[in-house]
């Protein structure tokens, strides 16, 4: 029996894509809301680099480097790619895979924001936490924020996974802002670290 190919929901999806994606931050954003909590956390950690993995329309990209950190982005989504170009055509946006894409560099810091983990195709979470940790430097930080609920991603198996990959659990929150993460938290930020073999 032939094996079926398991799709990327993100892109089976009929989600808005591209400039549209952006429309509901520029309104927040323009209401006075502050959209730049992720960019803001991976900042706090003091990296010089930054992969922002699954990048989407850059947002966060383009808010690191504006804030004069080195940064590169990765989606699966050209129409997304194609937004986060016109707005940054300085910074370096791949249209590849997180399970396979090889950028031919380590970043002190690699950031998954708005749900990447579980808009993933089913069944490439590990792949994709392995190479994301093979893109870190030694002492790097990863850093993904998702949310939780029945039939998707749950920590336990997050964290074991990135324990697969060699990354070791540094801090948690429920937000970007830092709040406390409790027991019946709906979206969890987590932070691992890829240890330096050295120390």
């Amino acid at each position: 029996m032939e094996r079926q190919e398991q799709r990327n929901p993100w892109l089976e999806g009929d989600g808005q894509r591209g400039a549209h994606y952006d429309r509901r931050f520029n309104e927040l954003a323009a209401a006075g809301h502050d959209v730049h909590g992720e960019a803001a956390f991976v900042a706090s950690f003091g990296v010089a680099s930054v992969l922002d993995a699954g990048c989407g329309t850059g947002r966060v990209a383009v808010e690191l480097a504006r804030r004069g950190i080195d940064v590169e982005g990765v989606d699966l989504d050209p129409a997304m790619l194609e937004a986060a170009r016109a707005k940054a055509a300085s910074l370096r946006f791949v249209e590849g895979d997180l399970a396979s894409v090889d950028l031919g560099r380590r970043f002190e810091a690699v950031v998954m924001a708005g749900n990447v983990m579980i808009f993933l195709t089913p069944g490439s979470e590990e792949a994709v936490l392995a190479n994301m940790a093979r893109h870190l430097a030694d002492d790097g930080v990863l850093v993904a924020g998702f949310s939780l609920g029945a039939e998707r991603l749950d920590l336990e198996t997050y964290d074991e996974l990135a324990r697969r990959a060699g990354l070791v659990p540094v801090e948690r929150w429920s937000s970007w802002e830092r709040e406390a993460f409790v027991a019946d938290s709906t979206y969890a930020v987590s932070v691992h670290r890829k240890p330096d073999p050295a120390r």
